[in-house]
């Protein structure tokens, strides 16, 4: 059986009012593998953290955007958020959680480990131009659950 395969992009300017914008993007895109809402739930709230990190610390000193790409592939979802901005000097060091570049700006750290509680996968690489590059994984039970009824 050929597995059935979609894809859409967005690119937005890097502001926290987009966020919001993300998040219905992928929800909406997503809604065609029948998720469950708690699978649909758990998708926005690790593609709000990716995006934030994004507007917060990707361009500090300058405008930018955020490039928002879903494919589905079968029962999975891949979800990539990446930015042309400054960059993570340490990826490994920045995937621990409570680490974090702005404590003054009361930022928690847990962006990464809450993207990975929600998420089957997350990859995190510096994009080819500059900047992250974080891919997020997802797999839709109830996509499944569908077809055998």
């Amino acid at each position: 059986m050929i597995k059935k395969s979609n894809f859409m992009e967005v690119t937005f300017s890097a502001l926290s009012v987009n966020e919001g914008f993300a998040r219905l993007c992928v929800a909406g895109f997503c809604l065609q593998l029948n998720p469950s809402l708690d699978e649909i739930n758990d998708i926005k709230t690790a593609v709000s953290e990716a995006v934030t990190n994004c507007v917060v610390h990707a361009y500090p000193k300058m405008n930018g955007n955020v490039t928002l790409r879903c494919e589905i592939e079968g029962d999975v979802v891949k979800i990539t958020v990446l930015d042309n901005g400054v960059g993570i000097k340490d990826i490994e060091k920045a995937r621990e959680p409570f680490f974090t570049t702005k404590p003054s700006e009361e930022r928690s750290g847990m962006g990464f480990a809450v993207m990975e509680s929600f998420m089957d996968k997350v990859d995190v690489s510096p994009n080819n131009n500059r900047g992250v590059c974080v891919t997020m994984y997802k797999h839709i039970s109830r996509l499944q659950e569908a077809r055998n009824a």
